[in-house]
């Protein structure tokens, strides 16, 4: 189960309910946007920025901008071609690796110094990408349920080059199935990804909306992309955050291993499990999640927060 959990996180994803506007006192939301991304900057303090998954909009960050928003400026991207953005092409059929570019290129450009990097699933993988290729850009880093390489849950003996067909034929399917097929498909995956039933219609509606080259070409991305030799290159702390329910159908000891092994090589990587939550951790376990954000954000740069 917990296999098809995140394998359906690779091939599909959501959005909830709009971010609220800023707060009194802080700055009004500014938009930036670029071929890749757009990001929409709100609050007001130490810099942060926040990476959707797969097919998912900035929005899923709703709940925890409300309490961050105050305390810290946060940078909230949109990833070109999720949830209703306009697609963006690239010519090997690459969707993270410009993604994580395109974010170090705004941390440059916008000379933000050091700032946090907080990524969901693809957006872990995006965040891990630009710790590992600009480590002189980027302060810590908090994964959220997202691993190096996914292919281990299909195999944990996988090589990129072992899972190529698989991928291949994963991302061709995706493309010829009929439209109503495809939104079956996406009821169902998201029924594995988000444990909280009433979420769900709003996920299942902004997957829609997704470009589905976009989201295909990522799947096979994600499916064939190993970060675990950059993972050395990573200088600032890494925390990785991730779901465990009984409902995986493994002990969660099994779990622990798995994320255990997939960052060993990771320097200065503290684990952190969050139990009662499908891949969604923002969304299944909000309160958890939060504090753990706070926790995370305060051990490194101490600010008062909304908690």
């Amino acid at each position: 189960m917990r296999a098809l959990t995140l394998l359906a996180a690779i091939g599909i994803a959501l959005s909830s309910a709009s971010i609220a506007s800023a707060q009194s006192g802080s700055p009004p939301p500014m938009k930036v946007r670029s071929d890749r991304i757009s990001v929409t900057v709100e609050g007001k303090g130490p810099d942060v920025i926040l990476i959707p998954g797969l097919a998912s909009s900035r929005e899923v960050w709703t709940g925890l901008a409300t309490r961050l928003r105050q305390s810290h400026r946060l940078h909230l991207v949109q990833v070109a071609g999720f949830a209703g953005s306009p697609a963006m092409p690239d010519p090997d059929g690459r969707v993270a690796a410009p993604t994580a570019e395109a974010i170090a290129g705004y941390i440059r450009r916008e000379r933000l110094k050091a700032p946090t990097i907080i990524g969901h699933s693809l957006g872990g993988e995006v965040a891990l990408m630009v710790g590992a290729r600009h480590p002189d850009r980027v302060g810590p880093l908090l994964i959220v349920d997202a691993l190096p390489f996914y292919s281990l849950l299909i195999n944990p003996a996988a090589t990129s080059d072992s899972v190529k067909p698989q991928a291949a034929a994963f991302r061709n399917a995706m493309l010829m199935a009929p439209a109503t097929q495809v939104e079956a498909m996406q009821s169902a995956s998201i029924a594995r990804l988000a444990k909280t039933e009433a979420v769900r219609p709003a996920l299942i509606a902004a997957a829609i909306k997704s470009d589905l080259k976009t989201v295909a070409d990522a799947t096979y991305e994600l499916m064939t992309t190993d970060l675990r030799p950059e993972l050395g290159r990573i200088t600032v702390p890494v925390e990785v955050i991730y779901a465990y329910d009984p409902i995986y159908g493994v002990p969660a000891s099994n779990i622990d291993a798995t994320f255990r092994n997939a960052y060993a090589s990771t320097p200065h990587v503290s684990l952190k499990r969050v139990d009662g939550s499908f891949h969604f951790v923002m969304l299944d376990q909000p309160e958890a999640f939060a504090r753990a954000v706070i926790d995370f954000l305060e051990k490194r740069a101490p600010t008062t927060i909304n908690k």
